[in-house]
């Protein structure tokens, strides 16, 4: 009994004791770092270790930093590129498909590691993202290589860094500096794609349980002339859709904004004759700026005329007036109609927008 209970007191001693471990910052002053950045929904991970040159200056690269591969003369490896920082591996994530320098990758967590050489670095995506370093690298692991430019004699950079540049909304490059050198490379990913692969996720969980979301679908497609057909089944179901769907103004114009898309022009105008009564005075107004920019004047002014009807001496109404008028090539009646919406302007900003419109058409502008 007394051997269990000491055997009992040194195991608790021994869990406690693992337990207890205090934190410090890491081995040889090199700071922690994670950098992130969203590119489209792609949301886009380093996690890293951060060196310093310490005065090391001309002798990090294929000196400190080894060229090529290289036996360390520790772990499993005996051809190892650099980690590309310092103290544990050196991660990406990404949480979608990407391509790197034009080249696919999928969506994960990989080791990132560099051979590096005079003139060029191979950036090596590993999927052992855990070990230690590149001590245990083994090439059968490797999931993708580039081979990228680096630039040198670049401003001194004190601290290893990674950082995102030249952002566009489907591409970013990420580029690591240190001392006088910048490695960059590539991410993309196909932004369309990558969002209908998401929405059609999201529409499967309970965000799927309102029309709006299949709405807000559709429209998407519709705004980037993809998936029409795919597009107008989610606009179906926003409309009818069983416990979903919503017979409003934003899912009927969706549906038939679809069906002008598909050569549907008739359908269109039915539904559009059902939706325009079900519309608020804003959502109205917004509808018949549409029509401008597709170059229904005539029908834009229509619209803009009963809405005024409906909503008689109000500015916003005053404002559709002015536009359809201007629209239709009448400046006239266009500048009787911004004189009574300037009457009306709610705040100094609609009274400034209102007062330079008013300058276009006193000029033989059109407004829109």
């Amino acid at each position: 009994m007394k051997k269990t209970s000491l055997l009992i007191s040194s195991l608790c001693l021994w869990s406690l004791s693992t337990m207890a471990q205090l934190t410090f910052p890491p081995d040889g002053g090199n700071k922690k770092a994670l950098v992130s950045e969203r590119i489209g929904i792609t949301d886009v991970t380093v996690n890293y270790n951060r060196p310093a040159v310490k005065g090391r200056e001309d002798k990090i690269w294929g000196q400190l930093v080894h060229y090529g591969f290289k036996d360390l003369a520790f772990g499993t490896s005996k051809e190892a590129p650099w980690r590309a920082g310092a103290n544990e591996n050196t991660t990406i994530s990404f949480s979608t498909d990407v391509a790197i320098e034009g080249k696919p990758l999928a969506a994960g967590t990989y080791g990132l590691m560099m051979a590096v050489q005079e003139n060029d670095v191979t950036v090596i995506f590993s999927k052992n993202a855990s070990s230690w370093g590149s001590y245990f690298y083994d090439p059968k692991e490797d999931v993708l290589r580039v081979t990228v430019k680096p630039a040198k004699n670049q401003p001194l950079v004190e601290r290893l860094k990674f950082e995102f540049a030249d952002e566009t909304d489907s591409s970013a490059v990420v580029s690591l500096l240190w001392e006088k050198w910048v490695i960059p490379f590539k991410v993309s990913v196909n932004l369309v794609q990558t969002q209908l692969a998401s929405l059609r996720n999201e529409l499967r969980s309970e965000k799927g349980f309102r029309a709006e979301a299949y709405q807000q679908a559709a429209a998407y497609c519709a705004d980037h002339n993809t998936n029409l057909d795919e597009a107008l089944r989610w606009a179906d179901y926003s409309i009818a859709g069983q416990f979903v769907g919503e017979k409003n103004f934003n899912t009927l114009r969706t549906k038939a904004r679809l069906l002008t898309m598909l050569n549907r022009g008739a359908e269109a105008d039915e539904l559009m004759k059902e939706a325009l009564p079900l519309a608020s005075m804003q959502e109205s107004y917004q509808y018949g700026r549409q029509l401008i920019g597709q170059k229904k004047a005539k029908e834009a002014l229509e619209l803009f005329q009963g809405l005024a009807k409906k909503y008689p001496n109000v500015f916003m109404t005053n404002m559709g007036l002015m536009r359809g008028y201007s629209a239709a090539g009448d400046y006239k009646q266009a500048t009787d109609w911004g004189k009574k919406a300037l009457a009306l302007a709610p705040d100094a900003a609609n009274k400034a927008n209102v007062e330079r419109l008013l300058l276009q058409l006193g000029q033989g502008k059109d407004v829109n």
